[in-house]
């Protein structure tokens, strides 16, 4: 049994420590297997035509790099929304902060966004025709079906960290076995098309700059995303220093090989009838004017009986992976009140140990989502750009480690550790390059946001922990977000009719720019004194709580 920390003149600190290691990896893999499944495919070929199938090995390949450093992070400092917290321990309270917000954006509206795939698909009924625009975005009645799910969502996380992964583990053993039965159906009795690959306006449509524009915004990385829940719900895991790294792995593998398979199957299955002279332009091609892609493939398949199951499955699938979201924005906030930048009420836990007033603020965030993204695939570009800059704090605070703290504890080691994180930092600047101007412009306005609501948390004292800011350890940050947003709006990917930076040479000056801010962040990272005082302060006692 974990044993409970005791009270302190901060309040109750500690998180009951109930999950093992199914319900940590199905945390993992449910949030993987969301609304990405239902629209992935459909949207890569629009983006990429059939070199999608590229698009999401890279993305993959990708996502698989930032996961191997998490999964040495998470099980060395075990602790709740651990990856808002790495950077905190290893630059101060500056980078903290700004690494913190990331991360917390990124969980909180995920769920909205899962909620507005719930919707998209429910149109196939009768009763829900009147809740889209034809445009995609929600009417005034769509509006308020939004909050009532996403309220529902919210309070199944009132109900304690054990019914939430009983919850989520059920949901996840049916999110994962509907998707398969849907790849072998549709591969056996719709008949597969080999020369789709090269059908409508060829195989590569719009060339190398398609394929990796496919990655962000057609939701290749977001459908990827998800792992991380392990290391955001480490502070509840019986033995998060063995589970950890087999649940953030295990996640993206399982999810690789589902993804690939899954757009491989749509655009084989696809009647040629059904394409189009290009595969682009929306409304060309039958399958580009799919709502509920899966769904209305299976019908034309006559495959009536799937059909069925999918559109149930849109409600189950997208719920279960905001269900889980929710919970992991709760236990973010929760870690950043511990570190003193958000105001102390986000660590108030209820009686069965859930922070609540994080579930109810990203309950009251995730509503006001649907106001200024209201269409899926918007929300999508900017939870892909906010999640990648949360991914960028882990290969710097890995970095920072493995150099200030040689001899720490390692559960899990991650072999080559001094290669893969740098790349992983400079694959967190290509992702933030390819999701474009349009979206990298909104979350530069969330950054902002985050820093006002962090500067009066400090101004009116709403937290009795002050965190040193340590702006030196923090010097390269402005650099880096100014300098990453200058290149994208130079880029292909930003509104110039000329770009400054032609293709290639953006994703070299985003390389060498990369490596130049990791390699000075290390450089100035806190010495290694001030992170073993800041680990004995905050994550000592927090893994106190771990069972034997």
């Amino acid at each position: 049994m974990a044993v409970a920390e005791k009270s302190s003149a901060r309040g109750p600190v500690s998180l009951k420590r109930e999950i093992g290691l199914i319900s940590l990896l199905w945390a993992s893999v449910g949030s993987i297997i969301g609304s990405g499944w239902l629209f992935g495919a459909q949207k890569g070929l629009l983006a990429a035509g059939p070199a999608a199938v590229i698009s999401w090995v890279i993305g993959g390949l990708a996502i698989l790099i930032l996961a191997l450093v998490h999964a040495e992070l998470g099980a060395m400092y075990p602790v709740s929304g651990g990856s808002a917290r790495f950077p905190h321990y290893a630059f101060g309270g500056a980078a903290g902060a700004s690494f913190g917000w990331f991360s917390w954006l990124q969980a909180a509206t995920v769920a909205p966004i899962e909620v507005s795939a719930m919707i998209n698909y429910s149109t196939h009924y009768s009763f829900a025709h009147g809740w889209l625009h034809p445009n995609q975005t929600l009417t005034g009645s769509g509006l308020v079906v939004a909050i009532i799910l996403m309220a529902i969502v919210s309070s199944i996380n009132f109900l304690g960290i054990r019914a939430l992964a009983l919850t989520n583990s059920t949901a996840t053993w049916w999110k994962l076995a509907v998707p398969l039965v849907t790849i072998l159906v549709v591969a056996i009795a719709g008949g597969l098309h080999p020369g789709n690959f090269t059908a409508a306006d060829g195989f590569a449509p719009d060339g190398a700059k398609g394929i990796l524009a496919a990655v962000s915004t057609s939701g290749i990385i977001f459908s990827y995303l998800g792992f991380e829940q392990a290391d955001q719900l480490a502070g509840e895991c019986r033995r998060p220093k063995r589970d950890i790294p087999v649940a953030v792995i295990g996640s993206i593998v399982i999810g690789f090989i589902l993804y690939v398979a899954l757009q491989v199957v749509f655009l084989l299955a696809l009647p040629p009838s059904a394409i189009g002279g290009t595969w682009a332009t929306v409304g060309n091609g039958l399958y580009s004017a799919f709502t509920g892609p899966w769904a209305q493939l299976a019908s034309l398949l006559s495959l009536g009986w799937l059909a069925a199951i999918l559109y149930f499955d849109a409600i189950v699938s997208p719920a279960g992976t905001g269900l889980i979201y929710t919970a992991a924005s709760s236990r973010v906030s929760y870690g950043l009140s511990r570190n003193g930048y958000v105001p102390q009420i986000f660590e108030r836990l209820s009686n069965r140990g859930v922070p609540w007033f994080g579930v109810v603020t990203a309950f009251v965030v995730g509503c006001i989502c649907f106001l200024p993204f209201p269409s899926w695939q918007s929300l999508v570009g900017l939870i892909t750009s906010a999640s990648v800059l949360m991914y960028a704090g882990a290969p710097l605070s890995f970095g920072v480690f493995r150099k200030r703290l040689p001899h720490a504890e390692r559960p899990f080691r991650l072999p080559g550790g001094e290669f893969f994180s740098p790349l992983a930092f400079v694959v967190s600047g290509l992702i933030i390059l390819w999701s474009g101007w349009s979206t990298d412009w909104k979350l530069g306005v969330a950054i902002l946001l985050g820093y006002v609501i962090l500067g009066l948390n400090r101004a009116f004292h709403l937290n009795s922990h002050n965190p040193v800011m340590q702006w030196r350890a923090a010097q390269w940050l402005p650099v880096y977000l100014i300098g990453l947003g200058l290149i994208v709006y130079l880029s292909p990917y930003g509104p110039l009719t000329k770009p400054a930076l032609p293709l290639w040479w953006d994703i070299a000056v985003t390389a060498v720019f990369s490596l130049v801010i990791y390699y000075w962040a290390l450089a100035v990272a806190l010495p290694t004194e001030q992170i073993e005082e800041m680990i004995n302060e905050v994550v000592v006692p927090e893994e106190a709580t771990i069972a034997p």
